[in-house]
């Protein structure tokens, strides 16, 4: 275990875990990220730390070699009318907060700080998919912004699994610390107990 503990006020930030992404193909089974991300959440809401749940609703402005939408489509032509919604494994409840994203990074162009700020929050717990792309660039602005940066790596997964390995070891350590669902819930209970 890398954590080295879980601030009072942390919050869980759940990067683009919606129905969309069902139809991907990721590294990692996306059941597993889905159970993970919902343990975690469970956890945060039962000791009353804030649960954010992070969608994405388009992307940045600008030009970009891969054809806008090719990765986002599904195998069954356009997405479903639910493709927003969160999967249904993050148990969502009316306490949560919702962001909702038109850039990789969940900061950008919406009131997370702010709400995170208003909070208290002093550290951050990420998850989601894509490493490389949504959880990266959320963990990154995170850091910038001055929160204390933890990462739920089996909570997370990528296209491919060389882009999840190498954020995982070679991006993650310099802006935080990464481990477990098992290991920051363990953490969680150990600091409030």
């Amino acid at each position: 275990m890398t954590i080295s503990t879980i601030d009072t006020r942390t919050a869980l930030i759940v990067v683009d875990l919606q129905n969309a992404i069902r139809a991907y193909h990721v590294a990692h089974p996306v059941e597993e990220v889905f159970a993970n991300a919902g343990a975690l959440a469970d956890a945060f809401r039962a000791y009353g730390l804030p649960v954010v749940l992070v969608n994405v609703a388009g992307r940045a402005p600008g030009r970009i070699e891969a054809q806008p939408g090719a990765q986002a489509q599904s195998p069954m032509g356009e997405r479903p009318a639910d493709a927003l919604e969160f999967v249904s494994e993050l148990h969502r409840t009316e306490s949560d907060h919702v962001v909702t994203k038109r850039t990789w990074g969940a900061f950008t162009a919406t009131d997370l700080d702010a709400y995170l700020r208003s909070e208290g929050v002093t550290q951050v717990v990420i998850a989601g998919i894509a490493t490389s792309a949504g959880v990266e660039s959320t963990a990154r602005q995170a850091h910038e912004f001055g929160y204390n940066v933890t990462l739920a790596t089996d909570a997370m997964s990528d296209r491919s699994a060389e882009a999840h390995d190498h954020v995982v070891s070679s991006v993650f350590p310099r802006i935080g610390e990464t481990g477990t669902t098992a290991e920051v819930i363990e953490l969680l209970a150990s600091t409030r107990a």
